[in-house]
């Protein structure tokens, strides 16, 4: 079973010669006027509303200006949002996806994968060390900012002192995409070690649909029996699906 420490991210690959893209060609040395006009009307559309004020391929466009900076960079932006269905798509597509995709090399895919790492340590700033059953919205954004794009099953733990505040978040095992084997005697093991009084337990299902299924019933119900000879209290069991998620507590399930 793979573990990752507290709030780990998994580092970007080491990727070499940045900026040779896909479909590179010879580029002249200077923009076209309507592209350099273009990127200027986004940009000063952009300082003036805000992301209100374009829609998602446009914040794409404006996110990849750089990685070529002679290139019109809008039919790229269209095709992964049309590839993808929307930007969340595209910012947590996997880096085999995104390289399928005609003009996406190394400097297209880090400035990609930089906007996804910098919204998850966002969303994860929002509920470290804080109290999580007060903060339960920013727990759930965090949950669906780190697994609902997943394209197979991961299953991670919270672990809560006790006073409910969220000490660690780790990633306990990932599998293929409709199954991940979680062991309860790990489970409760690792909470010892981390002198956690209470878990809440977080997998996606990558089809989309938050269903429980009759495995992740039985499994929760075995973390909560092995959990409970401890005195540690299980509070919830969090399936995240694509848009939405499911709580154990509030379906009755605990």
């Amino acid at each position: 079973m793979t573990r990752s420490r507290a709030f780990s991210d998994r580092p970007l690959p080491l990727f070499s010669d940045i900026g040779d893209e896909a479909d590179a060609a010879p580029l002249p040395q200077r923009l076209p006027s309507y592209v350099a006009g273009h990127r200027e009307r986004l940009r000063t559309r952009f300082i003036a509303g805000g992301a209100d004020a374009v829609p998602d391929y446009e914040l794409l466009e404006l996110l990849l200006f750089d990685a070529m900076a002679k290139k019109d960079m809008k039919p790229l932006a269209h095709r992964l949002i049309e590839a993808f269905g929307d930007l969340n798509g595209v910012i947590t597509a996997s880096e085999a996806r995104l390289r399928q995709q005609e003009g996406v090399g190394d400097a297209v895919l880090v400035r990609i994968k930089l906007a996804e790492a910098i919204a998850r340590r966002m969303a994860r700033s929002r509920v470290i060390n804080r109290p999580v059953l007060s903060s339960w919205d920013a727990l759930l954004d965090y949950c669906h900012t780190a697994m609902s794009h997943r394209e197979t099953e991961q299953f991670r733990i919270l672990f809560l002192d006790r006073k409910n505040v969220l000490i660690a978040d780790e990633e306990q095992a990932r599998s293929t995409v409709d199954h991940v084997p979680v062991y309860p005697r790990e489970v409760v093991k690792r909470a010892l070690e981390l002198n956690a009084s209470a878990l809440i337990l977080v997998h996606n299902h990558p089809s989309g649909d938050p269903t429980p299924s009759e495995a992740d019933i039985a499994m929760t119900a075995q973390v909560q029996d092995a959990a409970a000879v401890l005195g540690i209290v299980l509070h919830d069991h969090l399936i995240v699906g694509r848009s939405r998620e499911v709580s154990f507590r509030a379906r009755g399930f605990l």
